[in-house]
């Protein structure tokens, strides 16, 4: 009897620590909100719809979280000095991915994996050629090269400018 409460036991421990081991808690990373606030005009949802119908620019969405290392990341391509110039041709917009499910379902195309950055219409239209020439991860710009953004946001005013 004691043998099988001994091997009960360190079955229950050892399934214990690997359900432990699969469940993912969230970790915040250092900078992972640092979106350069300071010099791009983030707005929420709804207002930055609002401004780019009456103002005629185009939007620039980006989905992130305060837990993805790849977010961190990429909200240090904000402040680069020709990415703060190039934010000023469009409406920003900024949402946390976790508390805007409804949102993030909408402009999920590919998956909603994250970082997500969709270049819409002034009335808020996604285009879908407007994004990387990859078969997946379409929405994903390098998250440490500026260029990268650089280059969608061209593509964007150009082709938005010329409807």
């Amino acid at each position: 009897m004691r043998e099988r409460c001994g091997t009960v036991a360190a079955f229950v421990v050892v399934l214990t620590v690997m359900t432990m081991a699969a469940v993912r808690v969230p970790v915040a990373y250092a900078g992972a909100e640092d979106w350069n606030d300071k010099q791009i005009a983030w707005k929420s949802y709804d207002e930055g719809v609002a401004e780019a119908k009456k103002d005629k620019r185009p939007i620039c969405l980006i989905f992130y979280t305060s837990w993805c290392p790849h977010c961190a990341n990429y909200s240090k391509v904000f402040s680069d000095p020709k990415v703060v110039e190039k934010s000023k041709a469009f409406v920003m917009i900024r949402l946390d991915a976790d508390k805007n499910p409804d949102l993030g379902k909408k402009y999920s195309p590919d998956g909603s994996y994250i970082p997500r950055t969709f270049f819409l219409s002034p009335g808020g239209e996604l285009d879908p050629s407007l994004s990387e020439a990859r078969a997946q991860y379409k929405y994903f710009y390098d998250e440490k090269d500026p260029a990268s953004v650089l280059a969608g946001m061209d593509r964007a005013l150009q082709k938005i400018a010329a409807k």
